[in-house]
């Protein structure tokens, strides 16, 4: 995936049988941030997620919802079933069809915004000794993203 972004956003490039960051990418790489603003978006909003899960299923919805609606609901954290449920209705309990769809949403949005490091996925087991996803902002979500929802984040619980 990283050789792919590299070379669809022309910072690295295939010379004389070798792989060569081009001057663009050397200036990138030495400023980390600038990386990210160049890198990140690209990676969540423009790359087809679907195409390298496990299902190859992908999910309805766009990413401006996702990230404003995600703002609000994962500030103090939320399982992954809770998330999905704010988007597409009840996860069901993993008997039904509906696992497909919350794999989708996993694959197709959680793990992206994971890799960016935009977000944390802790697994934890709940009374049942079931294991559950609780999906968590990091401080680079509330440093990189500016987003619509913002003032609906309750100022006492921003860290």
């Amino acid at each position: 995936m990283l050789h792919f972004l590299l070379i669809r956003l022309r910072l690295g490039r295939h010379y004389k049988g070798m792989f060569r960051v081009t001057s663009e990418g050397k200036d990138l790489a030495a400023h980390p941030g600038l990386l990210f603003k160049r890198l990140i978006p690209f990676f969540v909003l423009n790359i087809d997620h679907a195409a390298y899960s496990r299902l190859g299923e992908g999910v309805f919805g766009k990413w401006d919802v996702w990230l404003n609606v995600m703002n609000v609901e994962i500030e103090d954290g939320a399982s992954e079933d809770n998330l999905f449920s704010c988007f597409y209705g009840e996860a069901g309990d993993g008997t039904d069809r509906r696992w497909r769809e919350v794999h989708a949403f996993s694959a197709c949005v959680l793990k992206p915004l994971e890799w960016s490091g935009l977000i944390t996925v802790q697994e934890l087991r709940d009374q049942d000794n079931k294991l559950e996803y609780i999906v968590t902002k990091t401080a680079l979500w509330r440093s990189g993203l500016k987003l619509e929802t913002d003032d609906l984040v309750q100022p006492m619980t921003r860290h």
